[in-house]
């Protein structure tokens, strides 16, 4: 049996035995084999034994070296008791027989030339339970974990998880340099009982110090204070290097940002800090494209640049080109341009500008749209953010017999939460967007407002989340305005990638019988997706999807208005730059189908 005595004397050996160096040559063995027994234990604990064990994860041979075949299981004595030990087995053994002789008895330096067989055997012994689990002195608000309880199962993961929430505890306090110092822990084989006291030490409170800086090459020191939200005099809380941090890299500036607190607090009960961040290469550009067979090419691409004027500024320019290759269809093209300012005019907002000019085709009618603007947005979490803007958007919407202007100021607000997974792949989680955009017309152009929102919904099962069904509700409504005078960039179709597969881009809207019947975007609209997802390997994964969208005249849904739908199969393979997704659609109802259509795009289809 393996005794902690044992133990320090096996360890010394080894540290003597790599002081020597083994100077003589060790000839390989004919291992036969490693047997690896676990006495009465459940599947959970055999496997974890299992996983820890060097000799059985390396899957040694014949042509093993008796050293290396030594060495792992000295290792092992540890490995296997620390698992005993998170499992809350405290009176197990654990044998380890080299060709009959125990490995532990065994020295170092008379290590045998040949080993022909192991033999692992460990017998638990009965699970322990916590007679007292306690800890002092205990910070308010300290939230112990539920496994550190009396009369719970004596997991020594439990006792360690305990003492970092007591500290944890302290230091939300303002205490930084709380710690434990001191445990007392004992066994009583008999009753198969733990008792464990943990004693911690609260330290002084303290506020925060300096900040001092290092790597930042480009980026203004007085700009990173700011972004980071950095108080010096305040209560010391870890929170705030969280937010710090979170902060940093939320600018896409930096490609690492490393916070640390100073080891010893100054005399004046301040507590300093050292940031240490790596910054990105400035600029960045990247391409985007999904080709359908009735529309075309749409190609993006844009150019970002992360640190404009040193002071965190992001610059970013966009360019789509829509339609490209379709005879029946004009090329359309949109370009605009944003520049973001981090930490203004308060640390977890930016104030943004931008323009936008677009120029497309509606049917049998032109529209060119131009859009100046600026705004305020702000981060309330990770998964929560909000923003709000002033507009002003002029448009044109004619054809060879008529021509309609617009002109107008809005103010849209939207607010985001995303709680997926994986931005790119979920498995799991909530994503929805709700925008509100009030808007005053100028001249001929109405008044009034637009709503819009999109919702996503995603569940896994299955092994590893193979399988995924994915969910989407888009809904928008245009009250206040009527059709005619609604600007034409606030009115919604239906048909497309984004929408309903199956069916040409944009090809549900409405009739304008004002305008001799020309189509035009509708004032409200609805759209629902559903898709099964399924994980094939580690690189194919299959789609099966069906769309439906409505779009009417009037708001709220009412008025004219028509339905059409498209189902279909598709096919991912995952890349370095996200999953390229083939999918093939036919129109299931409505009269805006044109066959069957494929699409070709980089990424989940939402």
């Amino acid at each position: 049996m393996f005794s902690f005595l044992q133990q320090k004397r096996f360890f010394l050996s080894l540290c003597l035995a790599g002081l020597i160096g083994f100077p003589l040559a060790m000839p390989l063995g004919a291992l036969e084999g490693v047997t690896f027994t676990v006495v009465g234990a459940d599947k959970k604990l055999s496997r974890a034994l299992r996983q820890a064990s060097i000799l059985v994860r390396s899957r040694p041979d014949s042509a093993s070296d008796p050293l290396d075949l030594y060495s792992g299981a000295q290792a092992d004595y540890q490995r296997l008791l620390s698992v005993l030990y998170a499992q809350g087995y405290y009176s197990g053994s654990i044998h380890i027989l080299i060709d009959g002789q125990e490995a532990a008895d065994l020295s170092p330096v008379e290590t045998p030339s040949a080993i022909s067989t192991i033999a692992v055997t460990v017998d638990p012994g009965p699970r322990f339970t916590f007679g007292q689990a306690r800890m002092k002195p205990y910070a308010q608000g300290t939230r112990l974990p539920p496994s550190y309880r009396d009369g719970r199962p004596a997991y020594s993961t439990a006792i360690s998880e305990a003492a970092q929430a007591g500290i944890d505890g302290w230091r939300q306090l303002g205490h930084a340099k709380a710690s434990v110092v001191g445990q007392t822990i004992v066994a009583d084989h008999a009753a198969r009982r733990l008792d464990a006291e943990i004693l911690l030490g609260s330290g002084p409170k303290l506020r925060f110090g300096d900040l001092h800086l290092t790597g930042n090459d480009r980026m203004r020191s007085e700009r990173i204070r700011r972004i980071s939200g950095f108080a010096s005099g305040t209560v010391f809380d870890p929170d705030t290097l969280t937010k710090m941090v979170d902060r940093l890299r939320r600018t896409g500036v930096f490609r690492t940002v490393s916070l640390s607190e100073a080891d010893q607090a100054n005399p004046d009960g301040t507590l300093d800090l050292a940031l240490d961040v790596n910054e990105e290469l400035p600029r960045r550009y990247g391409f985007g494209a999904q080709v359908s067979s009735a529309d075309g090419a749409d190609l993006s691409a844009f150019w970002l640049h992360r640190n404009l004027f040193g002071g965190g500024e992001r610059l970013r320019l966009d360019g789509i080109v829509r339609a490209l290759g379709n005879d029946d269809e004009p090329t359309s093209y949109e370009i605009g341009t944003r520049i973001d300012r981090p930490a203004t005019p308060t640390t977890d907002s930016s104030a943004f500008l931008l323009g936008r000019y677009e120029k497309a085709e509606w049917f049998d009618l032109d529209l060119t749209s131009l859009t100046l603007g600026f705004g305020l947005s702000r981060v309330f979490s990770d998964q929560f953010k909000a923003e709000a803007g002033l507009n002003y958007v002029r448009s044109t919407l004619e054809d060879s017999s008529f021509q309609l202007k617009y002109e107008l100021v809005a103010l849209p607000i939207s607010v985001e939460l995303d709680r997926r997974d994986d931005e790119f792949k979920p498995t799991k989680g909530q994503y929805l967007y709700a925008a509100v955009t009030p808007f005053h017309g100028f001249g001929t152009t109405g008044s009034g407002a637009q709503l819009k929102a999109d919702a996503r919904l995603y569940k896994g099962f299955g092994a590893d989340d193979r399988f995924v069904l994915a969910g989407r509700f888009q809904a928008g409504t245009v009250v206040g305005s009527s059709l005619i005078t609604t600007p034409p960039d606030y009115l919604f179709f239906s048909g497309g990638g984004g929408t309903v597969r199956g069916h040409p881009f944009q090809s549900l809207g409405v009739s304008l019988a004002s305008l001799g019947g020309a189509q035009v975007g509708g004032k409200s609209f609805v759209g629902m997706s559903g898709e099964m997802r399924a994980t094939l390997n580690d690189r194919l994964g299959a789609a099966f999807f069906y769309d439906a969208g409505f779009v009417s005249d009037d708001s709220f849904f009412g008025g004219n208005s028509g339905w059409h739908s498209g189902a279909g199969v598709g096919l991912r393979y995952e890349t370095l730059v996200g999953p390229v997704r083939l999918d093939v659609a036919l129109p299931v109802s409505g009269a805006t189908g044109d066959g069957v259509q494929i699409y070709v795009g980089i990424g989940q289809s939402f």
